[in-house]
Formats: structure tokens, C-alpha cells, sequence
């Protein structure tokens, strides 16, 4: 079933019309949906380089309009946002992330594994249903999301921009590695400024 709803990404990433339903797969990717924009983005930017920037925002806005769907799925819709974590198998981890918001330490550590989930290959549908299902901040949600979507898609647009198919033959061998690495390094730089601030403040 994955296989061929990503073939049908890749054949809607040349469609006349593409613009159009990247929008919609970034929006509902953030919700519900099991394939990721950058299917469509990196063959849209290859074919269409004078728009890797339009390409980008699109990618970014859509995808974070998506997450607060998700977030509201969450927070207004229980079962169905419990049945949607359930099929990614976070089911169990919910009273786990909500016992540790209780305290400041769980509230930053919920902003990193937000960040992650954003930026690298982690589900980050799970992390949009979860944030509105426990009642996290959803200013600081939605910045967040904008922070971490806009980072990750802009890497992605202007490398394929940059380097063309032999970008797509990395990402396809060892994208989920370098991403994975490059969001936890982030945290990791997020985490020595925060401390680095709180020591001297």
C-alpha cells in the first residue's frame, strides 16, 4: 500500500498542477498521511529550479497548517487521534510524555522531541496529535513546527537546487541518517545555549 501511494506522489510531482497537491500532501502528511512532502519536493525542484523558494514555502506553510489540524485532532477528537497514534504504534507513550510535562525539565525536553520530529524522519503527525492530546502550547507549537518544517524543507529544496539527482540518490541511501544526526546535533547546540544562559542569568 506504501509503495504505491509514494509512486502516486512521484507521478503528481510532475503534474502540471503540482504546486497544488504538494500543498494538499504537506497539509494532510501532518496529520494522518504516511508519505512525507519531500517525495514531491525534490523531483519539483529538479524539474522547476527558478522555483525551489516558492517551492520551499509551500512545502513549509502547508505542512505546519497540517500540524495544527493535527494538533486540534488532539485536543478536540480523542479516539481519532488515538487510533491515528495507535497505527504508528505511539499509543503507549502517551501518559509517559504527559507525566513529564509537569515539570520545566519535561516542558523543554517536549520542545526538542517536537523540533526532532519535525525535522527528522520521526513521525511528525504523532508529535501534532500528541502536543494538542496533552494540551501543550500551542503558540509555542506552531513556532516550533515553523522552525523545524521551514529548516528541514529548505535544506531539502535548495540541495536538490544545489546538486540535483545526485542529492536524490543521498537522501534516498542516507537521508534519514544525516537528518536524524543533524536534528539531534541542533538540540544538543539548543540545550548548551540554554544552559550556558540559565548559569549566567
Amino acid at each position: 500500500m506504501f509503495n504505491t501511494i509514494y509512486k502516486k506522489c512521484l507521478y503528481l510531482a510532475a503534474h502540471k498542477s503540482s504546486k497544488y497537491y504538494l500543498a494538499l500532501v504537506s497539509f494532510i502528511e501532518s496529520s494522518f498521511f504516511p508519505i512525507p512532502p519531500d517525495v514531491m519536493v525534490i523531483p519539483m525542484v529538479i524539474s522547476k529550479k527558478n522555483d525551489f523558494i516558492k517551492i520551499f514555502f509551500i512545502a513549509t506553510i502547508f505542512s505546519v497548517l497540517g500540524g495544527i489540524l493535527g494538533y486540534f485532532i488532539g485536543a478536540f477528537f480523542f479516539e481519532l487521534g488515538a487510533q491515528i497514534m495507535s497505527f504508528y504504534g505511539y499509543e503507549n507513550k502517551l501518559s509517559i510524555i504527559k507525566d513529564n510535562l509537569v515539570n520545566s525539565e519535561g516542558f523543554y525536553a517536549w520542545l526538542g522531541i517536537l523540533f526532532l520530529a519535525g525535522f527528522t524522519p520521526l513521525p511528525y503527525k504523532v508529535f501534532t496529535i500528541a502536543s494538542g492530546l496533552i494540551g501543550f502550547n500551542i503558540l509555542i507549537f506552531i513556532l516550533i513546527s515553523l522552525i523545524s518544517r521551514g529548516l528541514r524543507f529548505f535544506i531539502v529544496s535548495y540541495l536538490s537546487y544545489k546538486f540535483g539527482d545526485i542529492f536524490t540518490k543521498f537522501m534516498d541511501n542516507h537521508g534519514s541518517k544525516w537528518f536524524t544526526a543533524i536534528g539531534i546535533l541542533i538540540v544538543i547546540f539548543a540545550i548548551i545555549i540554554y544552559l550556558i544562559f540559565k548559569h549566567y542569568v
